[in-house]
């Protein structure tokens, strides 16, 4: 198993060094544009392997040529945001990067999976898929997983309950729209209602819609990268060793969920073949206008680009 990851940022470099430390792949390239950086980054990281026990190789370049033959590429190439800057107003520069790369990226891997982190994300991963004219099973976004890693934590911390215990599903775009399903939230199979009242539900959900910005206002001069990676490294692994997992991922919709030609959270079956199958889990009206909302307002960004 070959795997490439695009960008040797904070995200990139933490999601080389989970993919090594799992040994998810004999071959881990790291490809950034500044000379010197993933090739030193690289090396630290295979420096670890005796210490780590993994016999995982990762490579450090500025090229793609290293790439070739990738079975999984991992894009995370992009500005990260700034305080009072939203996902949206990073999209025309990061549109540009995003093609760029799977342009350099796509033609040497031509069947690779594709896992989007670049932000905005639902959007760069429209532009991956549409750049690289790979199908959309094998083109996905990350959001899905880390919003619901989010929405997960609150709530432990709010319940003093173990993460392990806590299902929970949040769909739709990466940003103020996302829709986390509280009906389907439970502890133990357990409904969340059973242990919170609504007030405390509704403070929980829009902590986890603020979940990116509060991590960039603390950090000041960066965005969130340990749970982003950890994020993109369970879709790695699910595809890897053929999983069979149901995580929420943003993906091309062509009429599931009522959406369509556009990309947004929604769960997924991740497997060997990537998206195996869309889950079309039932939703009540209110959760139907709340997915389409946020699908609409994605579909506008999209609106605006030119690829």
């Amino acid at each position: 198993m070959k795997i490439t990851v695009i960008g040797a940022g904070n995200v990139g470099a933490s999601v080389a060094q989970r993919l090594a430390d799992k040994e998810l792949a004999n071959e881990v390239v790291l490809v950034d544009i500044v000379e010197g950086l993933p090739q030193g980054k690289g090396l630290d990281m295979y420096e670890s392997g005796p210490v780590e026990l993994s016999d995982s190789r990762i490579i450090g370049t500025n090229g793609y040529e290293e790439t070739a033959g990738s079975d999984i590429i991992v894009i995370t190439a992009g500005l990260a945001r700034k305080p009072g800057m939203t996902r949206e107003q990073l999209q025309e520069t990061n549109a540009g990067i995003v093609k760029s790369v799977t342009q350099g990226v796509a033609p040497k891997s031509p069947n690779a999976f594709l896992i989007v982190v670049s932000n905005p994300l639902d959007v760069m991963t429209y532009v991956a898929m549409k750049v690289s004219g790979f199908d959309r099973h094998r083109v996905m976004g990350m959001a899905g997983i880390l919003d619901t890693a989010r929405y997960r934590t609150f709530i432990s911390m709010e319940l003093g309950v173990s993460v392990e215990d806590i299902q929970a599903l949040v769909l739709g775009g990466h940003g103020d729209s996302m829709v986390p399903l509280v009906r389907y939230t439970t502890i133990a199979g357990v409904p969340i209602a059973s242990f919170l009242d609504q007030a405390a539900i509704d403070r929980l959900v829009k902590r986890t819609r603020d979940g990116g910005i509060e991590i960039v206002n603390f950090l000041k001069t960066g965005s969130a990268y340990y749970a982003p990676s950890a994020a993109a490294v369970q879709m790695v692994e699910a595809i890897v060793k053929d999983k069979k997992r149901i995580l929420p991922c943003a993906v091309y919709l062509q009429g599931e969920f009522g959406i369509k030609d556009t990309v947004v959270g929604v769960p997924i079956k991740l497997g060997k073949k990537g998206v195996e199958k869309i889950v079309e889990v039932p939703l009540t009206e209110d959760e139907k206008a709340a997915l389409m909302k946020s699908a609409n307002e994605v579909k506008a960004n999209i609106g605006k680009l030119s690829l």
